[in-house]
């Protein structure tokens, strides 16, 4: 189970440092292909407020890396925890608010990676 949890988490950083790519260096480019809902021209205006999203998703993204580096399997544990919450959170908030995709891209990821460092259990 520690190593499906250990997958499961880098996916989910990985996503997260796509997600940073796109809204912060891609948003007229890439973000266009993928949010398809959004008139065209609205873009070019709303490359700052992507870039800023794209930076918070950025952190989410160090913190899971964060926790592969940490020697100390409880302090990595719970470091982990709390971004993957932190994801789920991003998720959730944005499933109700912008788009109900973001549930099943963001947080349902970061859900089964929870579970799976839940039941990996290292630290006890």
């Amino acid at each position: 189970m520690f190593i499906l949890a250990q997958l499961l988490t880098a996916l989910v950083a990985i996503e997260h440092l796509y997600i940073l790519w796109m809204e912060m260096f891609a948003w007229e480019t890439a973000g266009k292909k993928t949010f398809k809902t959004l008139p065209p021209e609205l873009f070019k205006p709303t490359k700052g407020l992507a870039a800023n999203q794209g930076l918070y998703n950025g952190f989410l993204a160090a913190g899971l890396i964060w926790s592969f580096l940490i020697s100390d399997v409880q302090w990595m544990e719970n470091v982990r925890i709390f971004f993957l919450a932190c994801v789920i959170a991003a998720g959730i908030f944005g499933a109700v608010t912008a788009s109900k995709k973001i549930f099943f891209v963001q947080a349902l990821p970061a859900i089964l990676a929870l579970i799976a460092v839940l039941l990996a259990g290292v630290s006890k």
